[in-house]
């Protein structure tokens, strides 16, 4: 049952600190029963470090942003709550002193490149899947501790912490451990909704080392005293636990009003599933790759993890350094004049993972493949685009034949949602219409996770109700030759098997 929101005219304000992965934001949201209006307080660059071991999050500079935003915050006035969102699988170690063992390391660093055979040596990947759900990529948290084995700072760490919790215990002193992050560790119970006592004696991880979990809508703490101080916040602002993977923010915001739809959550990555009310542990669903991850109330996030806009950032952060013009609505417009199906791509390809030069590792995976090579930028983008959309149609069709659910729509939200071409493409690609936006679906579900907390909206439905009443959508209507999509798979089929 909806819970009414109460009669109060007047919108009660609270933070969100939504970090991604190249840059971290403090949104403030105004909440009220017929609002929901979000103001940017502070951006901040999220500019990763590579140090002689690897890749490193600078994450003393993340914290220093979000302080920095809440002082913001605080000058416009003050906030009801903070709710921090960020990427998942990544994690800082404290010592018994509860400070921070060295920089957390970055998912894309390559030292767990060996470490998947490592732990299926002690607990084999049908096991791991029945167990936690969770989709095979090699940076997933399990791996990460292999790879961290023996070494001084696990040695010395009595807990460890995601990325957002992290940040909450700098914010607050608490320690715990968010249920939708931690359902991407490939540590948790998929069935049970807990740490899985199973994966960790098998592995000999000390289930010590795992905070407490929490969910969604629980109470944090509130200020420390030094960070009331700076930010000029009331020391009694609570910290709101939120869906603190950023995906599982976003899954809160699409605006489904009505049943069968499908989601992406697109921007670095392109987060592509269902929303099911159990997790689907199959081994046909195992052999898909696909992940079932915690929502809020419950609900599974059935998924696949797609390199998403990645490539196209990395296309421009390599023409920039060519001097090459890499102004966004220019580089679509090429797209979108450029030869259809010239040469497509599987985002997901290993080459595609790291950072780098990436218009010509695009070029190397169609001269492998025996495609023609996309020349000019234009071409690189409409190959991108396109594979993209060909991802999305894949992984919606598998989605609903393994979960055994009707698609008759589609919700694109994220950053990706602003891409006109994009969005067409997949309405195209999957000849479903699709429903563009909210483009900050991750700040508005934090935000809106909080304001539940608050008593001041009702369940997910009432949450969902507020976002479609209140937030810019736009629709796309499927149009083209679907023929020529279908050919354009076969083809994506065949160089994947080259």
């Amino acid at each position: 049952m909806t819970t009414p929101p109460p009669s109060s005219a007047f919108p009660s304000t609270f933070a969100a600190v939504d970090l991604g992965a190249t840059s971290g934001r403090v949104i403030l949201g105004r909440v009220g029963p017929d609002n929901l209006d979000l103001t940017e307080a502070h951006r901040f660059p999220n500019t990763p470090v590579r140090l002689p071991d690897g890749l490193h999050w600078d994450v003393l500079a993340l914290f220093q942003g979000i302080l920095d935003g809440l002082r913001e915050a605080g000058r416009s006035g003050g906030v009801t709550s903070i709710g921090v969102d960020t990427w998942a699988v990544d994690y800082g170690l404290l010592d018994t002193d509860d400070a921070l063992l060295g920089h957390p390391f970055h998912y894309r660093d390559d030292r767990t490149d060996d470490a998947p055979r490592r732990v299926w040596s002690k607990v084999g990947p049908e096991q791991l899947y029945r167990i936690t759900g969770l989709q095979h990529l090699p940076f997933n948290t399990v791996f990460q501790l292999a790879a961290a084995a023996q070494t001084a700072q696990l040695t010395a760490a009595r807990t460890l912490l995601l990325i957002p919790d992290l940040l909450i215990h700098w914010l607050t002193g608490s320690i715990g451990a968010e249920e939708t992050n931690a359902s991407t560790t490939g540590l948790f119970d998929a069935r049970t909704g807990e740490w899985s006592k199973q994966i960790l004696d098998q592995l000999s991880i000390d289930q010590s080392l795992l905070p407490p979990l929490r969910r969604p809508g629980d109470p944090a703490g509130t200020l420390l005293p030094h960070v009331a101080a700076y930010t000029h916040l009331d020391p009694q602002t609570p910290v709101t636990t939120v869906a603190s993977h950023d995906t599982a923010s976003a899954v809160v915001a699409v605006p489904a009003t009505e049943p069968n739809f499908a989601y992406i959550s697109c921007g670095t990555w392109s987060l592509a599933g269902l929303e099911l009310d159990a997790p689907v542990l199959t081994e046909e669903s195992r052999a898909a790759n696909f992940t079932n991850e915690r929502g809020i109330d419950g609900t599974v996030r059935y998924l696949r993890n797609i390199m998403g806009m990645w490539l196209l950032e990395e296309c421009r952060r390599t023409w920039s350094a060519q001097g090459l013009p890499t102004h966004i609505p220019t580089l679509l417009a090429e797209a979108a004049r450029a030869k259809p199906f010239h040469a497509v791509v599987d985002p997901d390809s290993p080459e595609f993972l790291a950072p780098g030069d990436m218009p010509e590792r695009i070029r190397d995976y169609c001269r492998r493949t025996g495609q023609p090579l996309p020349g000019s930028q234009g071409a690189v983008v409409r190959c991108i685009i396109e594979s993209l959309a060909l991802a999305h149609r894949r992984v919606l069709r598998q989605a609903a034949e393994l979960a055994d659910r009707d698609i008759t729509h589609i919700h694109l939200v994220g950053g990706g949602s602003r891409n006109d071409l994009l969005c067409q493409l997949t309405a195209d690609a999957t000849g479903l219409p699709v429903i563009a936006g909210p483009t900050e679906a991750t700040a508005l579900g934090n935000i809106l996770v909080q304001a539940r907390a608050a008593g001041l909206v009702g369940d997910l439905t009432a949450m969902r109700r507020l976002i479609t009443s209140t937030q810019h959508l736009r629709r796309y209507t499927p149009r083209g030759d679907a023929a020529a999509w279908d050919a354009a798979d076969a083809r994506l089929d065949t160089a994947r098997s080259a």
